[in-house]
């Protein structure tokens, strides 16, 4: 007989659900549309990080409610207005999306992303940083940063190559089009594709089925397999960081963002 799930609530936005050796997180700002604030980032690095020391667990599903994320939350009131803050600041201020993906890239745990509606920006940086993506039928996937006159950061390119290959993630990363979930499967990003509302059972499968394998064996062939698939990613994405702090203080990401807002064309310089 599965184990009966026990839930707890670890944090303002996240929940754990646990089944034997099996997690499943779900993040649930309770707005439909999980934008990634500094809060929920600061929730979803910390769970990440304290999942890193559960030795009784195998395999997690992260998931969101209703949506898995809208990316960024620039309305956060949270986030400081630039002018207040040193460059040093700024940097430090950089460190939390890269952090919140690498904690989840770091687990030893098998991870499956269960992805409904949309997926955006930081939100598809993250479940990049997951073993596996399972995502419904309606849901779609975009990238924003570039045509908004910043650089894809949060270490997310080498994770993105090594899924799709180079001429897909430049399409993904670079033009900021929305990507179908079927063109997401057909591109390599996904694993699976599922009817709406079934992404979930279909990832908790799957987690299932990696969580019933012998635990040692299961987190040294990851991490095998982790090293053996993006040998380069730490040297191709450390400087990201400073890229989007240097392309975010740009003449050219000012004018896109104007641009969006006033529904126009932009007009770039290259300063």
């Amino acid at each position: 007989m599965p184990d009966s799930p026990i839930t707890e609530r670890f944090s303002d936005f996240i929940t754990l659900e646990r089944a034997g050796r099996l997690v499943t997180v779900t993040y649930d700002r309770g707005d439909g549309l999980n934008a990634l604030s500094v809060q929920g980032m600061t929730e979803l690095r910390d769970v990440a990080r304290a999942l890193a020391d559960d030795d009784t667990s195998s395999a997690i599903v992260l998931t969101g409610a209703a949506v898995f994320s809208a990316g960024a939350d620039l309305k956060d009131p949270d986030r400081k207005d630039r002018g207040e803050m040193t460059l040093l600041e700024q940097r430090s201020a950089l460190k939390l999306g890269p952090d919140m993906c690498q904690a989840w890239a770091d687990l030893e745990q098998v991870t499956v992303a269960a992805i409904e509606g949309f997926c955006i920006g930081g939100g598809l940086a993250l479940v990049a940083a997951c073993d596996h993506r399972i995502c419904a039928d309606t849901a779609y996937f975009r990238l924003p940063e570039v045509p908004l006159g910043m650089n894809m950061s949060w270490r997310s390119v080498p994770r993105l190559v090594a899924l799709m290959g180079p001429s897909r993630a430049k399409q993904l990363i670079m033009l900021g089009r929305k990507l179908t979930a079927q063109t997401a499967l057909d591109w390599g990003l996904v694993d699976e594709m599922t009817p709406p509302g079934k992404a979930l059972s279909t990832a908790t499968d799957l987690a299932r089925d990696y969580a019933a394998l012998p635990p040692i064996a299961l987190r040294m062939t990851k991490q095998a397999i982790d090293t053996a698939a993006q040998p380069l990613a730490h040297a191709t994405s450390y400087m990201d960081r400073d890229q989007f702090l240097l392309t975010s203080q740009s003449h050219d990401q000012a004018e896109a963002i104007r641009a969006f807002l006033e529904k126009r064309t932009p007009d770039f310089a290259g300063d």
